[in-house]
């Protein structure tokens, strides 16, 4: 696997305690939804230094790779990132790798579940089948967070589900009281959409492993869907 080493060429806040960071692309190709692990001067141990966040634009966007990362309130690789880090700094990274990616297959219902920036993989997967006007049969973003705030790429995603025939985009959101969508956790809308069970769901969950193992009890355990049907990814 090659590591690059490759500029910085913009960083955007996008909500409280989550930045956008674009690198200079070397040229490489990857798939919605993989991930790039970046080499940080954090410490002395490879376990200590690594750190992997998705990508968050389409390959066929083309142009700069996007990330959208949360700051960790104990994490050293993003306060280095926050603190640190400018525009024009050089990153070292390898990538891409993963296989939690747009199935080649959209002839299912794809059902996207996820947390904070836990969107970003989906989002690369949403953009790309818009630019590349994919056949798909359904697909379903399910999105949690806490506050309006952290409604993560809100507008580009309202007008998607405005443009995308058969794209759907709904919002838990769990600490805001005077909101009129959906109050809680991301649990309550998958579990009323898809109450009943059939073969042709696929479900792709990313976030926090709190919220991963509790979906995967829900949609395995109590309601019946096939272990082939959950798919998922932890926070790089």
């Amino acid at each position: 696997m090659n590591w690059y080493e490759t500029t910085i060429t913009n960083i955007e806040v996008i909500a409280p305690n989550v930045r956008r960071f674009w690198i200079q692309n070397p040229g490489i190709e990857f798939i919605a939804g993989q991930f790039l692990t970046f080499d940080l001067p954090i410490g002395s141990k490879r376990l200590q230094r690594w750190r992997s966040y998705s990508i968050a634009n389409a390959p066929s966007d083309g142009g700069d790779i996007e990330l959208c990362i949360v700051r960790s309130a104990e994490g050293l690789g993003t306060e280095y990132l926050f603190e640190t880090v400018e525009v024009g700094h050089v990153l070292r990274w390898k990538g891409p790798d993963g296989t939690f990616t747009l199935p080649n297959s959209l002839e299912q219902d794809l059902v996207l579940i996820c947390t904070g920036t836990g969107v970003a993989p989906f989002r690369s997967m949403i953009r790309e089948a818009n630019n590349r006007q994919l056949a798909y049969k359904s697909i379903h973003l399910i999105f949690g967070c806490r506050q309006e705030a952290d409604i993560l790429y809100r507008a580009e995603l309202e007008d998607l589900a405005r443009k995308m025939p058969h794209f759907r985009y709904d919002i838990a959101l769990s600490r805001a009281e005077e909101w009129q969508g959906y109050r809680g956790y991301v649990h309550q809308i998958y579990q009323a959409h898809y109450a009943q069970p059939r073969p042709d769901v696929k479900f792709m969950i990313c976030g926090w492993s709190q919220m991963i193992d509790e979906a995967v009890a829900h949609l395995m355990l109590d309601m019946g869907y096939d272990r082939s049907q959950v798919l998922y990814e932890l926070y790089g």
